[in-house]
């Protein structure tokens, strides 16, 4: 062994962890790591331009790989810029590692320069929060990070990094990467859940969420598709399996399919994978309820913490959700499958066909429609945020396999472009589209700078309303025409984009939507189109008019 700084150390165990990608923004606090960066071609340093929107990249990056996307920023205001992303990827159950650079260990407690308890603070935000006092030790603490956040339910882990512990020259002993091994099970342990599903009259699937990849994906949907069991998407999981399936019944969240919510309702068994049942699933715990009287539930997950923590299970099983499919695909199908598998894909199928409306001037339904024309599912990649905006793609966007959709379940504004740049970085071979809506995009708009500093290739649509349209929605429910605090002045975003170095139109018809739409596939780099829509039109299925005219 030979004496390394403790930032030589943690860049070789990144190293040895696989890692080939961080995102940050520099701090004094980590300086030493990154001069071993400097000498790590391996590794590509993403530098960004807010510390929310690298914590954004590397939530992002770990859901497209299935390994920690990686993160470094500074104490104090870093870190608490930086804390949005811990919390999305924790309700996203993605793998994420933040590193954050910290005072000197003989400083601490006596709230120095930007001095925070760091593990104090991200307790209750990450899956486990950390610090490393002893450079030595790092290697443990990476293979512990990376072992915690791929392990059962996927979640962040945060490791504070004192600043003078990066500089000791200490001997430490590397370790081997750190991977999850397959669980075998016996097909006996399964026969109560094929028992069950052989009787259901009306079985649905709720599927998406921790574990969840392509190779569970092709598993899956081969045992539903043959057994006929309609399958719905857990909210903002809607590449669970690629939406060209059969089966496929659409997904679950906001603004769902009337058809589906009745159908969710009127099953007698329901067959969850990987899914956690949360708030915006199940519509407030509503459409199944913690009890779900009448209804069977099994439960597969693969955190047995998970189980039976809100929902009572009638079969709960901590399982691998991929060996769980497999063992699916092992009992024989039915003769005849269900036909509510086809019926209910069909009630989607018109569901997701956008119809024109009357009186709109940019009909968001139809520009949809013209990047459907234009784009093939299992090559494109749709970002986004949170807003009222994204409702249009979720509800006609028809999304392909597993890694072609990033979007919060956490339900964070700001969340779509640094989505956007990580997903150009991984799969520079996709075509991948960020949706902002105005208030979504200024929230993270900066970080158009990094993606045009590192090359990526990306379509950027800004929605804008001129407000922030979901919570006018709320408040016209509640307050109707009694606007306060939801209105907005908007830049020239065409002019914005320009100035960063982006290649921009503006967009104020539907009929002007897919001319420019080619034109800007046409180009490399990044690229924006800046849509300007009548915030009158607040849904893709209703009006604020509509709102204010409903009985009360």
């Amino acid at each position: 062994m030979t004496l390394r700084t403790g930032g030589r150390i943690l860049v070789d165990n990144l190293l040895a962890q696989g890692c080939d990608r961080i995102f940050q923004v520099p701090g004094e606090s980590f300086l030493a790591v990154l001069d071993a960066l400097h000498d790590t071609p391996q590794i590509e340093v993403v530098t960004c331009r807010q510390e929310g929107g690298a914590a954004f990249m590397a939530c992002a990056d770990g859901a497209l790989t299935q390994r920690p996307g990686v993160c470094f920023v500074t104490r104090g205001p870093g870190a608490t810029n930086a804390s949005i992303g811990v919390h999305v990827a924790m309700q996203d159950s993605q793998p994420m590692i933040l590193f954050i650079g910290d005072v000197d260990r003989g400083m601490r407690d006596r709230e120095g320069f930007q001095e925070i308890d760091l593990v104090a603070m991200f307790t209750p935000l990450a899956k486990l929060a950390l610090r490393i006092d002893d450079a030595r030790r790092i290697p443990e603490y990476v293979a512990r990070a990376y072992n915690v956040a791929i392990s059962g339910r996927p979640g962040p882990v945060v490791i504070a990094l004192p600043e003078d512990m990066l500089r000791d020259e200490v001997e430490a002993v590397d370790r081997n990467p750190v991977d999850l091994y397959p669980v075998d099970y016996d097909p006996d342990d399964f026969a109560p859940i094929f028992a069950l599903l052989r009787g259901a009259k009306s079985p649905v699937a709720i599927v998406g969420g921790a574990g969840w990849d392509e190779h569970v994906a092709t598993a899956f949907e081969g045992f539903a598709s043959d057994w006929g069991i309609p399958i719905a998407g857990a909210f903002r999981r809607q590449d669970a399996i690629s939406n060209a399936s059969p089966v496929w019944a659409g997904n679950l969240g906001y603004g769902p399919n009337p058809k589906l919510v009745a159908r969710i309702m009127a099953a007698d068994v329901l067959l969850v994978v990987g899914a956690r049942l949360g708030e915006a699933t199940t519509d407030g715990y509503s459409l199944i309820t913690p009890d779900h009287p009448g209804q069977t539930l099994i439960h597969i997950h693969p955190d047995p913490s998970e189980l039976n923590r809100v929902y009572r299970a009638d079969i709960a099983v901590a399982a691998d959700v991929l060996a769980f499919a497999d063992m699916l695909t092992v009992e024989p199908a039915p003769q005849t499958p269900h036909a509510s598998g086809s019926e209910a894909h069909a009630e989607w199928l018109d569901w997701s066909t956008p119809k024109p409306r009357d009186g709109v001037t940019l009909d968001l339904g139809l520009c949809v429609a013209a990047m459907r024309e234009r784009l093939t599912p299992d090559a494109t990649i749709i970002c986004n945020g949170a807003g009222n905006f994204s409702g249009w793609w979720h509800r006609y966007w028809h999304y392909g396999p597993p890694g072609t959709q990033l979007a919060p379940t956490a339900g964070a504004m700001g969340y779509g472009v640094p989505a956007a740049v990580a997903g150009a970085l991984r799969s520079p071979d996709k075509t991948v589209v960020a949706v902002a809506g105005d208030g979504d995009f200024l929230m993270n708009g900066q970080e158009l700078a990094t993606a045009i500093q590192h090359g990526a290739n990306m379509l950027v649509i800004v929605v804008d309303n001129g407000g922030y349209g979901t919570i006018r929605m709320h408040q016209e429910r509640e307050y109707p025409e009694r606007l306060s605090g939801t209105a907005l002045h908007n830049p020239d975003f065409a002019a914005l984009a320009r100035a960063y170095g982006a290649w921009s139109e503006t967009v104020e018809t539907t009929e002007q939507f897919g001319p420019a739409l080619d034109r800007a596939l046409a180009q490399d780099g990044v690229k924006l189109l800046h849509l300007k829509t009548d915030i009158e039109v607040i849904t893709n299925s209703t009006t604020i008019g509509a709102i204010r005219a409903r009985p009360r």
